[in-house]
């Protein structure tokens, strides 16, 4: 079985040579995949082997930024299903995705979503022009569905990360629980939540460039 170190290092190879290949040009990865998948981990540790091993710079772009406000999703009664692909601002992804393929701007402050307070922060993190290349990891960045089906074509690398169902929830579980929530509410997040959106992202994705099994 291939290591979440080794899917790292595959990845962090290709994109580096894709920006070698373009003669400098900056280059946007995406990590996709279920809640509990890995994605995280996998992209944070892409970063760091870049800039570490190959003198490039490189710099994290989580998608969960682009959360809806808690006080937005009760308006719009969704509030207890956070994390749907509903309850994100695509629109809003999109544009800082071109804006920081485009790298026009000497920074960029992108929005980060803290997850002990489960809000997003405005500015969160700032991406300078100097970033060669920029890995975004999120739940929803191949969905098929509209409007999200406008972001494929931003990447030039696509990645989307395979786990079985049995292990997402066992992993989700044990998310919930390391922020104190009771044995019911844990059920009800990843039964009526977490699970049913990774199964919709699974089905719903469009093929990547590179799939890697992360059980």
């Amino acid at each position: 079985m291939t290591t979440l170190e080794e899917n790292a290092r595959e990845i962090a190879e290709i994109a580096t040579q894709r920006f070698t290949a373009g003669g400098g040009r900056r280059v946007l990865v995406a990590i996709a995949g279920a809640p509990g998948s890995g994605k995280s981990a996998v992209a944070e540790r892409i970063v760091e082997l870049i800039a570490g091993n190959h003198g490039i710079s490189a710099a994290l772009f989580p998608m969960d930024g682009y959360h809806y406000d808690d006080a937005v999703l009760k308006q719009m009664g969704r509030l207890a299903y956070k994390g749907a692909i509903d309850t994100f601002d695509a629109h809003g992804l999109r544009h800082m995705l071109n804006r920081l393929k485009a790298n026009e701007d000497d920074l960029v402050a992108v929005p980060v979503f803290d997850r002990s307070i489960e809000i997003s922060r405005a500015g969160g993190r700032l991406i300078p022009k100097s970033t060669d290349i920029i890995v975004c990891e999120g739940n929803y960045l191949l969905a098929r569905q509209a409007p999200w089906d406008r972001l494929k074509e931003i990447f030039d690398f696509t990645v989307f990360v395979d786990v079985g169902e049995a292990e997402l929830r066992e992993r989700l579980q044990a998310r919930w629980r390391s922020y104190g929530l009771d044995p019911s509410e844990i059920d009800r997040k990843v039964e009526e939540n977490d699970l049913p959106n990774g199964r919709a992202i699974m089905q719903g994705s469009a093929d990547p460039d590179l799939r890697i099994d992360n059980n």
